[in-house]
């Protein structure tokens, strides 16, 4: 008389399968993408299309950055590391310097009447930038800007930006105006 082999039972290996699946699925950790918080504008109501409205020159921190990552700030050559501190002379403009924006006097809540920069940002890259450098010059921006706020809520109440209330906070964005104007990636030569 032969023996037959016994079958193993596999009824339940398609339970086990979706198990482990759900294990790995709620056990792995997923690499979160990485970007910058932006606020864009609000959409027009109507079609009809602001005219241009002319900036001195004197205005604009203009930014350059080219495919070998090299920044052109007004003309002048500069490293990331210095940009930070470019932009914050650029906006408070200590000295009244003729090459550094006009201020107007505003009516700040909090503050009173204080003199405001005109200034904006003007960054334009290449499309051969790489994106390291990008996200660099964007945090270089973004802290100078964040410095200058601190610096203001300091000054004034003695606590950081942050910690200051909703309408504090918007007083201190009246004070500092930092606007930044982005242009499209552009060939600027080369490759």
């Amino acid at each position: 008389m032969a023996r037959k082999t016994p079958e193993i039972n596999s009824s339940s290996m398609a339970d086990i399968a979706f198990l482990l699946l759900i294990f790995f699925l709620v056990t792995t950790t997923m690499d979160v993408d990485t970007g910058i918080y932006k606020k864009l504008p609000p959409i027009p109501e109507n079609e009809t299309q602001e005219p241009d409205v002319k900036v001195k020159k004197r205005n604009v921190l203009s930014i350059l950055v080219n495919r070998n990552n090299e920044l052109l700030v007004n003309g002048e050559v500069l490293s990331i590391s210095q940009l930070r501190d470019k932009t914050k002379e650029f906006f408070l403009n200590p000295a009244n310097k003729e090459n550094l924006p006009e201020k107007s006097l505003k009516t700040v809540p909090y503050f009173g009447d204080v003199m405001v920069s005109k200034g904006l940002i003007s960054l334009q890259n290449d499309r051969g930038t790489q994106y390291a450098t990008y996200i660099r010059v964007q945090d270089e921006l973004a802290a100078a800007s964040r410095e200058l706020k601190d610096e203001k809520a300091m000054q004034k109440w003695g606590k950081k930006y942050d910690e200051l209330t909703e309408d504090q906070q918007d007083a201190v964005r009246k004070y500092i105006p930092v606007q930044i104007s982005e242009a499209e990636p552009r060939n600027t030569g080369g490759k």
